[in-house]
């Protein structure tokens, strides 16, 4: 039985599924979910992330996060840690920039948060000389001076969207047409996560929460605040969530998220204005948001990309200078992806970002 037989099986016996039921199910079922049936990543799968685009990206992150473990006294151990490793790519960057740092590799225990079989299998592989431990979540981390990244990580998280009416809302729902998944309307109720956005929007405007994304950050903040640290969470998203930005990405393009169930990629756009505020909840000071462009030119990627140039032939270089114009430019990557970073209110934020 196929996940959309098994899906609309289950709608009909329980009535409409949340946007949030339906993501986990499409991503993480044991046998039919996305994540856990496949590499998803690169010219074969259904999207290119930054560390697949450049190296660059990869080492200006460990760059960014061994300052930081300097500028805080180069504690040790610590913990090395990054959510959603996909290929195991980004952290292989980080770890071959930062190897020039001294004591950073030898006080650094490598931590990956990965729940897909596929993509460990993977990881191991990329990261074979660097003997990672796996944990299924962010709560099993440990306790110590912990370093972070989260490169599209939380926008893969479980969403649920509310329609503004009137003083109340009405969840969006999936329910069954015919023999296909279609949208529809739950009855009109109070929230109590929405009560201070009847403030900022009007009625028909869109709302997303991601219950999901409070305990990780909360979590994440808590160890960086105990016991020092920093993070970088990098995604596509913005201050403040309004309007529909759940979507599916198939072979690179954009899908029906309701159409192949477990087949595409489904994500949302991460309001990171929730996420900056439980971390102050736990005593942990955050950057302003900065676009990722930004980001990066401040951390040196121009003269990194000309210093790479000099050993490359012709086609190489256009590739090159392609890729750094992807990954800053404000028309691609470079301002539709923003960076958040999380340190302690002792420290200083991580180099690349402002308080």
């Amino acid at each position: 039985m196929s996940l959309l037989d098994q899906l609309i099986a289950r709608i009909r016996q329980d009535g409409p599924m949340r946007i949030s039921d339906y993501m986990s199910e499409c991503l993480l079922h044991p046998h039919l979910g996305y994540y856990t049936t496949r590499d998803p990543l690169g010219a074969r799968g259904d999207f290119t992330t930054a560390p697949e685009i450049s190296q660059m990206f990869g080492e200006l992150i460990g760059l960014s996060l061994a300052q930081s473990w300097m500028d805080q006294g180069k504690p040790e151990p610590f913990a090395l840690v990054e959510l959603g490793p996909g290929r195991g790519t980004l952290m292989a960057d980080l770890l071959r920039a930062s190897r020039a740092v001294p004591g950073f590799h030898d006080a650094a225990q490598l931590v990956l948060v990965e729940a897909s079989p596929a993509l460990r299998d993977v990881q191991t592989q990329t990261l074979q000389d660097y003997a990672p431990r796996w944990v299924g979540s962010v709560s099993d981390l440990p306790e110590m001076p912990t370093f972070l990244v989260a490169n599209e990580f939380f926008d893969a998280l479980p969403i649920r969207q509310f329609l503004r009416d009137g003083a109340g809302w009405r969840e969006r729902l999936i329910g069954v047409e015919g023999d296909s998944l279609a949208f529809g309307l739950g009855p009109i109720s109070e929230h109590v996560a929405l009560r201070a956005r009847v403030q900022n929007t009007k009625d028909g405007d869109l709302v997303e929460l991601c219950a999901a994304a409070i305990p990780i950050i909360t979590t994440i903040a808590g160890r960086i605040a105990t016991h020092g640290g920093a993070a970088l969470v990098v995604d596509y998203g913005d201050w403040h969530s309004l309007g529909d930005t759940f979507q599916a990405l198939q072979a690179h393009e954009r899908a029906n998220p309701l159409q192949n169930p477990g087949q595409a990629d489904l994500t949302a756009h991460v309001d990171f204005e929730p996420l900056a505020h439980a971390a102050r909840a736990e005593g942990c000071a955050h950057t302003r948001l900065t676009p990722q462009g930004v980001f990066l030119e401040r951390l040196g990627i121009t003269a990194r990309a000309r210093s790479l140039a000099g050993s490359l032939g012709e086609q190489e270089q256009e590739s090159l200078i392609a890729a750094h114009r992807r990954l800053t430019h404000p028309k691609e990557m470079g301002n539709l992806f923003k960076v958040l970073g999380l340190y302690p209110a002792y420290a200083a934020p991580p180099p690349g970002l402002e308080p």
